[in-house]
């Protein structure tokens, strides 16, 4: 392995150069995520708590949503006039985006307008990112000798989890530096401000660079594309190819990658109520000790192949999610995992008499008893099983029960506060805890579980650059690969923490938000293994 990971000077700045600068935009691009919770309070405050938050993830994935579209403009724009222009733009798109977001006004302060312009800045940060990554894969490719494509595209794999790992490290010490009061009032807005910094040194090592020797080849014998956009899409030789790079790569390796770190640390903080600065903090651990493994794995691939070493990602992470979620709510928050073993509660209620309680913009009201009793036990973070019943509306904690009310007909208040009482006083009889205990987690178990369902996410992510890059021409390389890739990561995955929560949301079970990822990953894994080619030998400069 000594032999491949030293590259010579020039490819070692190329390295350099596109690793940064896109480690930059990353950390850009999740600190929101990041900071969910505290945006949620920020700019969604005008809805309930739970709609709240699920309000922020939808803001979040806003960003996801418009990366296909930015991967089509700017790839068109890499395949037309170059990489190293293109992603020169995509750099300063998303260093301004940022840097406006911690400038931004809560919605105490503008009302409505906060959260629009808020979406606004994320559609801008999800198209400079759609541009981003596969001018920066392409360009490190186009430089890597044969044999070597898998270790040196595997530098810009590190870079999605070293971006996170980066805002996490920032957040935590401005948490550490002004206290939890002043870092949940304003201290949050530090680290999208200091992306004017990482935008200056970005620009500024980009701007070294020269163009890649493939396309100034092709530019040189006029073979590059005039119309990358027909060729990729219009055409079906590669619009099958497409197709195939988004179902049978990259949909599965997006949900394996947001489960792996976000879903992961949502997990901790939402469901497990594991303090938020303890639970960046192990999170981060886990970080560190995966990223290298995106090397190794793309270093690895160079010699087996890409797609057993993917292919085996996925179905690792179909097998294993469950019971690895299962461990980390043990080892995490034991008295909860203890309480739901030894008296699970249960919701006994009519099904036509039971809400989907999803209301971003807060003008519905769940009143009826199924909703009340739901809406109670989501608020303090206790998961559930449902009983289908033609009776009256209750909750069973165990062996106790606690008949629910309709909030229409409860104009005093009486029936809310028995309620109330009735059923804090049975969740703490049965051992609920409202947070996780700090002295009880097992944080070696917990980091130890992380880190395997970072393994995963390396598998599946380290190899894929090199992977798509071989899969298309030169001259239509940029447009054909971030497309499939942006949809894969955008959509598949970008969503995933706000499909996963809603469904939880909706059947009580914290581990029902699994479902999601474990399918992705089970389609992608069989139409990968029946129709995706091995292309770790494939000549790059053939068919240019």
């Amino acid at each position: 392995m000594t032999e491949v990971l030293q590259p010579t000077r020039d490819v070692r700045r190329v390295i350099l150069a596109s690793s940064l600068g896109t480690v930059f935009e990353w950390y850009d691009f999740y600190l929101y995520g990041s900071l969910a919770a505290i945006i949620s309070q920020q700019f969604f405050s005008g809805v309930n708590p739970t709609a709240g938050f699920i309000f922020a993830l939808l803001a979040f994935a806003a960003g996801f949503a418009v990366r296909p579209f930015g991967a089509v403009v700017f790839g068109r724009l890499g395949d037309l006039v170059g990489r190293k222009h293109t992603f020169l733009v995509t750099i300063v798109i998303m260093g301004v985006a940022t840097f406006l977001v911690g400038l931004l006004p809560s919605y105490a302060t503008i009302g409505i307008a906060a959260p629009i312009i808020l979406v606004l800045l994320r559609l801008l940060q999800g198209l400079a990112l759609g541009g981003e990554y596969g001018g920066a894969a392409t360009y490190v490719a186009e430089h890597a000798p044969p044999g070597k494509r898998g270790v040196y595209t595997s530098w810009i794999q590190t870079t999605a989890t070293l971006g996170l790992f980066l805002s996490l490290l920032v957040i935590l010490g401005c948490r550490v530096l002004l206290g939890t009061e002043r870092f949940e009032a304003w201290g949050w807005r530090i680290p999208f401000l200091l992306s004017v910094v990482l935008l200056g040194i970005s620009t500024w090592i980009r701007l070294s660079l020269d163009e890649s020797p493939m396309f100034q080849k092709m530019k040189a014998e006029g073979t590059h594309s005039k119309a990358p956009l027909r060729e990729s899409f219009a055409e079906w030789g590669n619009l099958k190819l497409v197709l195939l790079a988004l179902f049978g790569l990259t949909a599965g390796q997006a949900v394996v990658w947001y489960t792996g770190q976000f879903y992961a640390l949502f997990f901790l903080t939402q469901t497990l109520k594991v303090e938020a600065q303890s639970a960046n903090i192990l999170v981060a651990i886990a970080l560190l000790l995966g990223t290298p493994f995106f090397v190794f794995f793309g270093w690895l691939s160079d010699k087996v192949g890409r797609k057993p070493i993917v292919m085996t990602g996925l179905a690792l992470s179909v097998l294993t999610y469950g019971p690895l979620f299962r461990a980390i709510t043990e080892a995490a928050n034991p008295a909860l995992a203890l309480a739901q073993s030894s008296a699970p509660v249960v919701v006994a209620a009519d099904p036509a008499d039971c809400s989907v309680q999803f209301n971003p913009v807060g003008t519905s009201r769940f009143t009826s008893s199924c909703d009340v009793a739901k809406a109670a036990l989501v608020r303090r973070g206790v998961p559930y099983a449902n009983l289908e019943t033609s009776a009256a509306a209750a909750i069973r904690v165990g062996a106790a029960e606690i008949a629910s009310y309709d909030a229409n007909r409860d104009a005093a208040g009486t029936e809310r506060a028995r309620f109330d009482a009735a059923l804090e006083t049975a969740l703490e009889a049965a051992g609920y805890p409202r947070t996780a205990d700090p002295a009880l987690v097992n944080r070696p178990k917990v980091v130890a579980l992380l880190f395997i369902l970072m393994l995963y996410v390396t598998m599946t992510y380290g190899p894929i650059a090199a992977m798509l890059v071989e899969l298309f021409p030169t001259r239509i390389r940029y447009t054909s690969m971030s497309l499939p890739y942006h949809i894969g990561n955008g959509w598949f995955g970008g969503f995933l923490p706000t499909t996963a929560f809603a469904i939880v949301a909706a059947t009580g079970d914290i581990y029902a938000g699994l479902r999601y990822p474990v399918a992705i990953a089970a389609i992608t894994l069989v139409v990968g293994l029946l129709f995706l080619r091995e292309t770790k030998d494939r000549d790059l400069e053939a068919d240019a």
